[in-house]
């Protein structure tokens, strides 16, 4: 297909699920002149009887980059049918982000979290739409971490209504009610409201969306208390206590990273401070020490702290590259090998934020040394909390190569 600015590449039609489409003279008028149709299986069943006798159909399944060689191969403007706005987690984004350059208009529908907010007179100003279709949990994970009060969610045939509602039962966000639309504006459409706990036991059609109305507020502190963690067996102390947890946080400057690494994670103190207040994140708690599996996860559900990757390993043994790539690590525990996780994680990131607390004078020399040998710039504050030993949290800060006489 060559790509020219002077006409249509693709016309975009929202459709619902109604066996009868509404559709405006002037898209009835573009059906009627146009020769080549695509969409998937469900919109083919829905619009069939409408197109020219004539028509050649593009079924839109499988890999995208075969069906982008289909459409290439095509002289004229296609006509896509898709699920209502195909500009909303829609097929009109595909096709922006693998034809960069080609001409689309879009006629939408209502897309199916509208429709659900309409027929159940919901008002969503505030609505914050996600998608775990295809997707993994990271942005329903940030929504609740975030409170938001109302959550549209498109859901798939593996994270249904009822395996969503028993993973927030499971991270405690039991403060929701849960509205599901089945099969909307069909004649089999079907909306219920339900407790979330009740949902977890109920199955749906295939052909639903999400509405979570948050129903009482849940707090979210700003700094977890240490008692509400579960300690590593009878080592209370064995946990980063919150004054610095909070100060390290604010070292690793996480407001504008995407990948956050917690190296000897323990109880996962750091990871779930973290996660709580950047929810977008996302992080990876590491730890060695087989017991901590169990007591990481069990920490990050009852603070109500879900996405938080677990990895239970020696950190040296493990390929870190199939782990996606940090911009922000905090060396929690290195056993007595700081200089080595130093130059591994570098090697990973050259542009990687460092920061470690030390009590030793030995891994404060380690640290300082090794980062301002790779240009690093290194900042210092020290705290001591009550009894217990100083506490250096060190950040390492990639230097401008501008400011270096390069």
């Amino acid at each position: 297909m060559q790509i020219n600015k002077k006409h249509i590449d693709f016309y975009l039609i929202g459709i619902s699920n109604h066996p009868t489409p509404k559709w405006s003279d002037e898209i009835l008028s573009l059906i009627k002149k146009s020769t080549v149709f695509s969409g998937g299986k469900r919109h083919y069943e829905l619009v069939k009887s409408y197109l020219p006798k004539n028509h050649r159909w593009i079924e839109i399944s499988g890999k995208m980059d075969a069906l982008i060689q289909q459409y290439k191969t095509v002289d004229a403007s296609i006509v896509i049918f898709a699920s209502g706005d195909p500009f909303f987690y829609g097929f009109g984004n595909t096709l922006q982000r693998l034809l960069p350059n080609a001409q689309l208009k879009a006629f939408p529908y209502s897309n199916s979290i509208q429709l659900l907010c309409h027929k159940t007179q919901t008002n969503y100003n505030n609505l914050k739409s996600i998608s775990v279709h295809g997707r993994d949990w990271s942005d329903l994970d940030e929504a609740l971490i975030n409170r938001n009060e109302l959550i549209g969610v498109l859901t798939d045939n593996k994270k249904t209504p009822a395996v969503i509602a028993k993973r927030m039962l499971q991270y405690g966000f039991d403060n929701y009610s849960i509205t599901i639309g089945e099969s909307l504006d069909s004649y089999a459409e079907h909306i219920e409201q339900l407790d979330v706990s009740t949902c977890t036991t109920k199955t749906h059609h295939t052909l639903n969306c999400v509405l979570l109305k948050q129903t009482a507020p849940k707090e979210k502190p700003f700094g977890i208390p240490d008692t509400a963690f579960i300690p590593l067996g009878n080592r209370i102390n064995m946990i980063t206590k919150m004054p610095i947890r909070l100060s390290t946080i604010s070292a690793l400057a996480l407001q504008d990273k995407r990948v956050f690494w917690d190296v000897g994670s323990c109880t996962g103190s750091v990871a779930i401070e973290a996660k709580q207040q950047f929810p977008h994140l996302k992080i990876v708690a590491f730890e060695k020490r087989a017991e901590c599996s169990t007591i990481i996860q069990q920490n990050t559900e009852r603070l109500a702290t879900p996405g938080i990757e677990i990895v239970i390993d020696d950190f040296f043994n493990l390929n870190l590259k199939k782990i996606p790539m940090p911009d922000a690590v905090f060396i929690g525990g290195h056993g007595g090998r700081l200089k080595e996780l130093i130059q591994t994680v570098h090697q990973l990131n050259p542009e990687v934020r460092f920061v470690t607390n030390a009590v030793r004078t030995t891994s404060s020399k380690i640290f300082i040394k090794e980062l301002t040998d790779l240009k690093y710039s290194i900042s210092t504050n020290t705290i001591q909390l009550n009894e217990h030993n100083t506490i250096s949290i060190h950040t390492a800060e990639k230097q401008d190569s501008r400011f270096l006489g390069k």
